[in-house]
């Protein structure tokens, strides 16, 4: 991990801390599809007690919840921003969060790191994860 991932990232004890104070994911490209890794890490962490809120183009249910098609459309306070999009569009998610004004950390999955979109969100309050995936982390940490 170069020295700019790791100065915007959270470290182990910050991530432990933001398992305990959520209670709602918003997961930015929830897929129906049960083969995908969205989908099983949302079932997950659905499995461990949060609420999550799927973020997808299509559909009305997936794992049982509405579906809203974009992050400006969830009419309540988001607690964290889970990003299962590519890098280019992490800094859409991370306007999106901000404009949403109630999102308190923004998580990008395994894989997924935009260092300017990341320093913007911290810049605005939230704390942020990137390149960790929630479900490893949990059964890691918690």
């Amino acid at each position: 991990m170069n020295d700019l991932i790791a100065s915007i990232n959270s470290n182990n004890e910050e991530i432990q801390e933001v398992f305990s104070k959520i209670k709602n994911i918003a997961i930015v490209g929830l897929s129906p599809n049960e083969q995908k890794d969205s989908h099983k890490v949302g079932k997950f962490l659905q499995s461990v007690g949060f609420k999550i809120i799927p973020v997808y183009p299509k559909g009305d249910i997936i794992l049982g919840e509405k579906v809203y098609k974009s992050l400006l459309d969830i009419p309540f306070k988001v607690d964290m921003v889970n990003i299962f999009r590519n890098s280019k569009a992490i800094k859409q998610e991370i306007n999106n969060a901000i404009k949403k004004g109630d999102v308190d950390i923004v998580w990008t999955q395994l894989g997924l790191v935009n260092n300017t979109a990341a320093k913007k969100a911290k810049d605005y309050g939230m704390q942020v994860v990137q390149d960790k995936c929630t479900k490893i982390e949990y059964k890691s940490l918690m």
